[in-house]
C-alpha cells in the first residue's frame, strides 16, 4: 500500500521508498519534533499507523538492521563523524538538545512527561555472542532487540542482554567512576567523547549500601557467646585454628574489609558487562578534630578535648558534680551514655554525663528524648553531644587501601578530592546524591544524561553459619534447617509469585525465605507476604548476596 503524502501540519512520518519495499527492508522512520500550534492528537487523527505515544528514536529498531556492519548503534555505541548525537548534544525522548542535562527537572515543556518516565531508565549492558561487553544501549533498543529475537536475558538486575549473532562492536573511552562513603558507595558508569574526554555521558547509575554495621554486631555476639561458654559447664571444645599474633601490617577489621571487597567486586561485575577502560575514584581525607572545632588552628592540634584532665575529672567539672537529669547533689554519680551502649553509642566524652544511681538506673537504654520531658534540660544534655566520627575514620582507614585494591586490575585509576567533586555538582545544579557525586568525580566539563534514578543494591550476605535463631533475650526460638535448597529454591532467589486465588491473590516480587514445608515468603517493596506455596513461585535470579531497587 502506498503511504500518505506528508503533510504540511504534521509532526512525523514514516516514508519507505519503493526499493525498500522491493527487498523488503524495513522503513526507517524519520521524527521531527510537532510544529506549534499542533497537538498530539491532531497529528495521531491524520496518521493512523504513526504511534506518537512510544519513544521516538533516531534510528529504526529492527532486526535486520541490527545486523548490518555499518549500524553502531545496536549497542548504543558508534561514533565518529557518522553518529548523529556526536559532540556535545545528548538525545531525550528523540529531541536533541545542544545544551548539558544539569538539572533532573525538564525544561521542555510538552514533552515534560516523556521525558519523566524516560530519565528514570539507564542504559542497558549489552554481551556479545561471546560474552565479551559492548556498549551499553538504550532500553527501548533492548526491547526491540529482544522481542526479535535476536538477543537473550543474561541477568535480570542489572539488566543485561547477550547478543546472538554478533560478537564485536565499536567501542568507546567508558569509565566507572566510585564515591566511597562509609555506609553506601555511588556508582556512575559514564561514556567520555573521543575528541573531549570532558565531556561526558551518564551511562547508569548504582548505589551500594555496605552492612558493615550488621558484621560488627555479628562479630560482637560471637564474642559474648563465647566468653558465656567458657563459664559453663559444657563440654570442651577443642581450638579449631589459632588466629592470635601474626603479621598485623595492613590489618583491616571484617566489617571495613567487606566494604573494599564488595566494591572491588561490582567495579569487576561493571568491567565483565561493560568496555571500561579507566577508573576514577574519591579519595577523602578528613580532619576529625578539625570536624568537632571548626576553629581549630596551630598548636591546639596537639591538644585533645581531655588535655589536663583524667576522663572522671573532666565530666566532673563539666556537669558541676550534679546529675544531668535531676540535679541532685552531694550523691554517688555514675558515667550514663545519652545514647545507650547497647543502641550504638560511643564512651567519647561529648556521650557521656553524670547520672545519680536512681536516674542511671530509670533510663537504662531509652531514648534521652524519651527519658527527658524538660525542653530546656534536654536542650542543654544534647547541645554538648557531637556527631559521631565513625564515617569519616571508616573512610580515612580505607582510602589507600581503596585505591590499591582498584589498581590491582591493571586499568588507569584517577583519584580526585570531594572538593572537586563538591564544586563539579554545584557548578552543573545536580542534587547531593552517592549517585551523582560519583559522576562528578574528576575532571568533568559537561554531563550529559544525569537525571536518572540509581540502581539501588543492598548487601545481604550468604547466609548465616548460626541455626539457631534467638530472642532479644537470647533464648531460642527456632532453627534453621541444615538443607538450604528447597524445591529448587533457597532464601534469597528473586522470585515472582502468581497467586491466582485466595487472600494473597495476584502477583508477588521479591526476594524469598524458603521452608522445608514449602510455605514460602516473599520481601516486596510493600512488605513481607507470608505463606506463599512454592508451586506458585518462579525463578528470576538466583540470589549473589544482595537485594536490588530497581529504578
Amino acid at each position: 500500500m502506498k503511504p500518505k503524502a506528508k503533510s504540511s501540519t504534521a509532526g512525523a512520518t514514516q516514508v519507505a521508498t519503493a526499493t525498500d519495499r522491493a527487498q523488503g527492508s524495513p522503513a526507517k522512520p524519520t521524527f521531527t519534533r510537532l510544529s506549534a500550534g499542533v497537538s498530539r492528537h491532531t497529528v495521531a487523527s491524520k496518521f493512523k499507523n504513526t504511534n506518537l505515544g512510544m519513544l521516538h528514536q533516531s534510528q529504526a529498531l529492527k532486526a535486520s538492521a541490527a545486523d548490518k556492519a555499518r549500524d553502531r548503534s545496536e549497542t548504543g555505541g558508534g561514533g565518529g563523524a557518522s553518529r548523529t548525537l556526536a559532540g556535545n548534544r545528548v538525545e531525550v525522548s528523540g529531541v536533541e538538545q545542544s545544551t548539558p542535562v544539569t538539572s533532573v527537572r525538564s525544561r521542555d515543556g510538552e514533552f515534560a512527561g516523556r521525558k519523566a518516565s524516560f530519565s528514570k531508565q539507564g542504559r542497558v549492558f549489552v554481551l556479545g555472542k561471546g560474552k565479551k561487553p559492548l556498549m551499553p544501549c538504550h532500553p527501548a533498543r533492548a526491547r526491540a532487540l529482544l522481542k526479535s529475537g535476536s538477543a537473550v536475558i543474561h541477568r535480570q538486575f542489572p539488566l543485561v542482554i547477550r547478543l546472538k549473532h554478533r560478537s564485536i562492536g565499536v567501542a568507546q573511552p567508558v569509565l566507572i567512576k566510585l564515591d566511597p562513603g562509609a555506609r553506601t558507595t555511588g556508582f556512575a558508569l559514564v561514556r567520555a567523547e573521543e575528541t573531549k574526554p570532558k565531556v561526558q555521558h551518564v551511562l547508569t547509575l548504582a548505589e551500594l549500601t555496605h552492612r558493615g554495621e550488621q558484621i560488627r554486631d555479628a562479630l560482637t555476639q560471637r564474642a559474648s557467646f563465647r566468653r558465656s561458654r567458657r563459664g559453663r559447664t559444657t563440654r570442651y571444645r577443642a581450638p579449631r585454628f589459632n588466629n592470635r599474633g601474626g603479621d598485623k601490617t595492613g590489618w583491616l577489621p571484617p566489617s571495613l574489609r567487606h566494604r573494599l571487597e564488595t566494591t572491588a567486586s561490582f567495579v569487576a561485575r561493571f568491567r565483565r558487562w561493560a568496555p571500561v577502560t579507566h577508573l576514577a575514584v574519591e579519595s577523602n581525607r578528613f580532619d576529625t578534630q578539625l570536624l568537632q572545632n571548626p576553629e581549630i588552628t596551630g598548636v591546639e592540634y596537639q591538644y585533645g578535648t581531655l588535655a589536663g584532665y583524667e576522663v572522671r575529672e573532666y565530666l566532673l567539672e563539666r556537669g558541676q558534680r550534679r546529675c544531668a537529669y535531676c540535679d541532685a547533689k552531694n550523691v554517688p554519680l555514675n558515667l550514663d551514655h545519652v545514647v545507650a551502649d547497647g543502641c550504638g553509642g560511643s564512651s567519647r566524652v561529648s556521650n557521656l554525663v553524670l547520672a545519680c544511681i536512681r536516674c542511671n538506673q530509670a533510663k537504662d537504654k531509652l531514648d534521652v528524648r524519651d527519658f527527658v520531658k524538660d525542653p530546656v534540660r534536654l536542650g542543654a544534655i544534647l547541645a554538648q553531644t557531637k556527631k559521631s566520627l565513625a564515617g569519616a575514620a571508616a573512610v580515612n582507614a580505607t582510602r589507600h587501601a581503596l585505591v590499591a585494591l582498584l589498581k590491582s586490575p591493571g586499568l588507569p585509576v584517577e583519584t580526585a578530592t570531594g572538593g572537586l567533586t563538591k564544586y563539579n555538582r554545584t557548578r552543573l545544579g545536580l542534587p547531593k546524591t552517592h549517585a551523582l557525586d560519583a559522576a562528578c568525580v574528576g575532571q568533568v566539563d559537561q554531563l550529559f544524561g544525569a537525571n536518572q534514578v540509581p540502581l539501588g543494591i543492598k548487601c545481604m550476605g550468604r547466609g548465616s553459619h548460626q541455626r539457631t535463631r534467638l530472642t532479644a533475650d537470647g533464648f531460642p526460638r527456632g532453627y534453621l534447617t541444615r538443607q538450604k535448597n528447597h524445591f529448587g529454591f533457597r532464601t534469597g532467589d528473586l522470585v515472582r509469585a502468581c497467586v491466582p486465588a485466595g487472600a494473597k491473590q495476584g502477583t508477588h516480587a521479591g526476594r524469598v525465605a524458603v521452608r522445608a514445608s514449602g510455605s514460602f515468603n516473599v520481601q516486596t517493596r510493600l512488605g513481607v507476604v507470608q505463606g506463599i506455596a512454592h508451586r506458585f513461585c518462579a525463578l528470576v535470579q538466583r540470589a549473589d548476596g544482595y537485594a536490588y531497587s530497581p529504578a
